[in-house]
């Protein structure tokens, strides 16, 4: 069973650094009115973005795989907190945006929907704790 470990170290103030497997660090922070610096990315929305980075980095080498060529791609993931503590996202919305000059529509949505029920495992863990909607947005130049 494959396994990960991260170790975060409290640097100053509300600041942390966090190791992950590939050896890069993050800095954790809040902001100003939190307490914090302001100098580095904040837990819930690093939890967005690891959304957006497993999809993308599965849609990628499908799209490759099925030659279809993308000019840009960009990945929009807005996430409602709760009112109540502890506070929560129960409610995802994941924009996919391609951007191309003759973008092949099925097999991009083939691409984004495999990601979707199949491969990326950050999708599965939110939808565990949210109700998670997604669009295609192509944008043919």
């Amino acid at each position: 069973m494959a396994t990960n470990t991260v170790t975060t170290v409290w640097k100053e103030n509300m600041q942390f650094e966090s190791d992950n497997p590939s050896g890069h660090p993050i800095v954790i922070d809040t902001s100003e009115e939190h307490g914090g610096n302001n100098t580095g990315l904040r837990p819930k929305a690093m939890m967005l973005s690891s959304l957006a980075g497993c999809s993308g980095l599965d849609i990628v080498p499908m799209l490759e795989k099925m030659r279809v060529e993308i000019d840009d791609f960009k990945i929009v993931v807005t996430g409602e907190l709760t009112e109540e503590h502890p506070k929560y996202y129960h409610k995802v919305l994941v924009d996919y945006h391609f951007y191309g000059s003759d973008l092949d529509e099925k097999k991009i949505n083939k691409a984004v929907d495999l990601s979707i029920e199949k491969y990326c495992g950050v999708m599965e863990m939110f939808r565990k704790f949210a109700d998670v909607a997604t669009g295609i947005h192509l944008h043919n130049n």
